[in-house]
């Protein structure tokens, strides 16, 4: 998968970290910055593109990964997810067809982030499942 990734300036050294555990995945990644203090900026990029289909899903990082969601979230076909631990980055993918997850640097250690990152990379959503009708009825009304 191609993994788009960005974050504020104070989350740069956590980014990288986390790119390069993406990297060791075996998936090819696309950094699009962290320089500009205007956190939205960024998480916007990254959803665009993601929307788009020029990356198959993103990762964003903040302070605490609330506003960098929110950010994600008005983009058309965004679907980020803040996530906190292990369980709800597993089920942004399963639960939620989370394109996107977001996480605090701020807030969450280094390596519960890299192990998030892996399970979430790791799951697949089925539209056919519980959820599917669900994620449907999210994806009409953006629609509308």
């Amino acid at each position: 998968m191609k993994i788009a990734f960005g974050c504020d300036p104070n989350a740069t050294e956590y980014k990288m970290i986390l790119m390069e555990t993406v990297k060791g995945l075996g998936h090819e990644v696309v950094d699009y910055g962290s320089d500009d203090p205007i956190y939205a900026n960024t998480a916007i990029k990254v959803a665009e593109e993601v929307a788009a289909g020029v990356c198959d899903r993103g990762i964003v990082v903040c302070g605490t990964g609330i506003g960098v969601s929110i950010a994600a979230n008005k983009v058309k076909g965004a679907y980020a997810a803040c996530v906190h631990d292990i369980y709800q980055a597993q089920r942004a993918e399963l639960s939620n067809h989370a394109n996107i997850i977001t996480m605090g640097s701020q807030v969450l250690g280094i390596e519960v982030a890299k192990m998030m990152v892996k399970e979430y990379l790791s799951c697949t959503f089925d539209p056919n499942g519980r959820s599917g009708a669900k994620v449907q009825a999210i994806v009409d009304y953006e629609n509308k």
